[in-house]
């Protein structure tokens, strides 16, 4: 009786299904296509129909889950619109590329509305899997093939962890469900069976997150996998754990434990400075905007600590137009990298995404500047984009806690990340020294076209009107803490 709650769960997957049994037999690059938007638009309109309710200790289908369950089902939808072209230039064979993304999003949301380590296990490895097929997708080139095995082989690693981490909180506690785990936790001080299997899993949320010093791999897999994937681990895959770390570490109350706060604040300083001071050192524009992800994993673990009134809702709003700027950015360079002709080392690389590849491309395509500086100056937090809301909320969150130290480094990070934005942004106004400069891209088909102006509308709308979509963030956080 309680199916209506797993609608948007239902029809990702028998889309994902009914998608792969058709392409055994019609392979159409078209139909894949519109048969993916034509799911994810049915997942995310039902969300509308779907009324929170306990279904189940494993998932948890409450305003808080359906909020990130709506926002990866969004951010992939996006990213799909720019993926037809970018896979008509590159690959031959495009309709499991849909099937895996399709996948990969059910995995984002089981991930977002478990409430138990057993469907955050198994939501995880749903996603992960998909992941290796999506990084490897274009499998004439190598770095795309070293980061889909790098990839696999730190999902590897934190698997392990995370079973480990799982099975000594069990035998301790005798429960793997949040809730339950939540009001030991916040009876006393963990044991250290469950001190060391909480170690094991916030491991695993920072392989995920790539937060430092589990940040290795980010990079490698940014630049070898193809843009439109890039963008999705940048924002579906991180988006979705986040969430599920968030709703852990509120319902535990663990940001009242002093080691998991010195731990997690240790962390949060490092990755934004790991994150920020590497990408300083970047000529690649997408190991650029790894290092950028990395520092803004960073920034979110400041209203984590943060909890209260505030805290969650500012992070619900900070992924919105992380998300927003994010696929923008990576819808960009999916647009410019969608003429095979243009890559001459091939082999090597498969976007144009070196940083002399840009210079000069106000006087090329004035229009894919414009857009491209938007999204650079949204990232770097400047008005009136939505970043800057999104980065005053979440230092006024730290500013109401007391939490002065990281809003202070949390602000010197801020500026040390203009240095790299708008360096890249300067490129791209500054004339091509080049005798034989890029080719000037030809304009962006209709479904990217879309796709670049709904984000750039995000970004502008919600920079000078951000009150519906704060008050929407405050409802999906109410019940948090159940």
């Amino acid at each position: 009786m309680n199916y209506h709650a797993l609608l948007p769960l239902l029809i990702l997957a028998y889309f994902a299904t009914l998608l792969m049994v058709l392409s055994a037999f019609w392979r159409s690059h078209a139909f894949a296509f519109w048969a993916t938007l034509l799911g994810l638009a049915a997942a995310f309109a039902s969300i509308g129909l779907t009324r929170p309710t306990g279904l189940t200790p494993l998932l948890s289908i409450d305003a808080f889950s359906l909020y990130f369950t709506g926002l990866v089902i969004a951010g992939a939808f996006l990213v799909t619109l720019y993926s037809r072209d970018y896979l008509e230039a590159h690959e031959r064979s495009n309709s499991a590329f849909y099937v895996l993304l399709m996948l990969a999003v059910l995995g984002m949301a089981v991930i977002a509305s478990s409430a138990h380590f057993a469907s955050f296990f198994l939501g995880l490895e749903t996603l992960s899997v998909s992941l290796f097929g999506l990084i490897g997708y274009t499998r004439d080139h190598k770095p795309s093939l070293e980061g889909s095995l790098k990839y696999l082989v730190i999902s590897a690693a934190a698997t392990a962890f995370l079973l480990f981490g799982i099975a000594l909180i069990y035998a301790d506690a005798g429960t793997m469900d949040f809730r339950l785990l939540g009001h030991l936790f916040s009876a006393g001080s963990l044991s250290v069976m469950s001190f060391f299997g909480l170690a094991m899993v916030l491991v695993v949320f920072g392989f995920k997150l790539a937060i430092a010093p589990f940040h290795m791999w980010s990079p490698d897999v940014y630049q070898g996998a193809p843009s439109p994937v890039t963008a999705l681990i940048a924002t579906g895959s991180k988006g979705a754990v986040l969430a599920v770390l968030l709703r852990f570490v509120t319902i535990g109350g663990l940001q009242a434990n002093h080691a998991v706060y010195l731990t997690i604040t240790v962390l949060a300083i490092a990755t934004m400075f790991v994150g920020n001071l590497l990408a300083l050192l970047q000529t690649n524009v997408k190991r650029l905007l790894a290092y950028s992800s990395i520092a803004h994993m960073g920034y979110l673990l400041i209203p984590l600590l943060a909890g209260g009134v505030s805290g969650p809702p500012s992070i619900a709003f900070y992924l919105v137009t992380y998300f927003a700027t994010t696929i923008l950015a990576f819808g960009v360079i999916s647009v410019l990298s969608g003429f095979p002709s243009r890559i001459t080392d091939y082999a090597l690389r498969i976007d144009l995404d070196d940083l002399e590849d840009y210079r000069g491309l106000s006087s090329r395509h004035p229009l894919l500047a414009a857009i491209f500086a938007l999204a650079l100056l949204s990232l770097t937090g400047i008005p009136p984009t939505a970043g800057f809301i999104a980065k005053f909320y979440i230092f006024s969150a730290a500013a109401q806690s007391g939490l002065w130290t990281l809003l202070i480094i949390g602000i010197i990070n801020s500026g040390i990340s203009a240095f790299y934005y708008l360096r890249l942004l300067v490129t791209m106004y500054v004339p091509s020294e080049s005798p034989h400069p890029p080719l000037s891209p030809s304009p962006p088909r209709l479904a990217s076209a879309i796709s670049l102006c709904v984000t750039t509308a995000v970004i502008l709308i919600f920079g000078v009107y951000p009150s519906p979509l704060i008050k929407l963030a405050q409802g999906a956080m109410q019940r948090l803490a159940f």
